[in-house]
């Protein structure tokens, strides 16, 4: 039995086939997480991946259960988030798998939601040509989130559909496709520490919306920040709003935190497919080609509406950028 519910007529089979795999081990994940602390310490430290990230448990142990479930399918070449550089799964298989087994392990031990990011290109000659592209070239993406339900996100290019898990049954069942991002929200989320390390223009972007409804939107607003890809994601998708990791001035932070072939090129499909947009603050994501595997980008997303004023504050002079400036009131969004 197929632990996928309803996907969409005309996918070839070997991509179902991939996706159901990835629900199976999202199933396998779901029913681990929940047991964490009793069968074992899922949140006890394991080393640091490649790029010098501490690492815990069970983001070595979502590695490993993940190639181990696409061993014998259609995913020729394998990126992960916990591997130096593109493993070969099947040297005849026409597809490309870059994902991040586990998205905000560093939650892990507070019950905060996690989860896991995927993204399925088509496989080239070349492993890291595989995924060194533009991010319109995905067949697929999605993400799972571990919650107070167990839902999957999924986009074909057709929209974003939603699944939610059966405890009972161990099958994600299809709730159909999502309602577009709604363009009317006062939240935003972002890491408000690093202040003092954003550009000008990210200062004035936040400091409008401190100011609230005596600055020069005339809105109250409401700042989220979960330090977990995908519950920010699953947020927005669902209520709108607006996410912004950009990069600033320390050392390492240049371009942000967030990878671009395994984060934010999977995530920014599912937005655009859901009606949003995705930037690197100003460029769309899905148009940039990164030059490394483990490559970060700033990445903004969101309502479309919110994502296009943030390039307008870096559009602005620099002496135009404080908060309060009287040009600015006519940015309403």
């Amino acid at each position: 039995m197929t632990a996928l519910d309803q996907l969409p007529a005309g996918l070839e089979p070997k991509l179902c086939d991939v996706l159901d795999r990835l629900a199976s081990v999202f199933v396998s994940m779901s029913a681990r997480i929940a047991r964490g602390g009793i069968d074992e310490n899922l949140a006890g430290a394991a080393g640091t991946n490649t790029d010098g990230d501490a690492q815990k448990a069970l983001d070595v142990i979502a590695d490993e259960m993940f190639m181990t479930a696409l061993s014998g399918s259609d995913i020729r070449y394998y990126a992960s988030e916990e591997q130096e550089g593109v493993v070969t799964l099947n040297d005849s298989g026409a597809l490309a798998l870059a994902i991040d087994p586990l998205d905000g392990s560093s939650n892990i031990d507070t019950n905060v939601s996690i989860g896991a990011i995927f993204g399925i290109f088509p496989a080239a000659d070349d492993p890291n040509g595989s995924f060194l592209r533009r991010g319109r070239d995905l067949l697929a993406s999605g993400y799972a989130i571990f919650g107070p339900q167990c839902a999957l996100m999924l986009t074909v290019g057709d929209g974003v559909l939603k699944f939610v898990l059966d405890s009972r049954t161990k099958r994600f069942v299809s709730l159909g496709r999502i309602a577009p991002i709604p363009l009317d929200s006062a939240e935003y989320a972002i890491n408000a520490s690093n202040y003092r390390h954003w550009n000008t223009a990210i200062r004035a972007y936040v400091d409008d919306r401190v100011s609230g409804s005596e600055g020069p939107t005339g809105i109250n607003f409401n700042m989220r920040w979960i330090a977990s890809l995908v519950a920010e994601t699953h947020r927005i998708l669902t209520r709108g709003g607006i996410f912004l990791y950009p990069g600033d001035a320390r050392p390492g932070y240049e371009h942000g935190r967030l990878r671009h072939v395994y984060e934010c090129a999977p995530i920014a499909l599912l937005i655009e497919q859901a009606g949003g947009s995705a930037t690197d603050g100003q460029e769309p994501i899905l148009d940039h080609v990164p030059n490394a595997l483990h490559a970060r980008t700033p990445f903004v997303f969101g309502s479309k509406n919110k994502v296009q004023r943030v390039a307008t504050y870096h559009d602005l002079p620099p002496d135009e950028t404080s908060a309060l400036f009287g040009k600015r009131g006519l940015f309403r969004v």
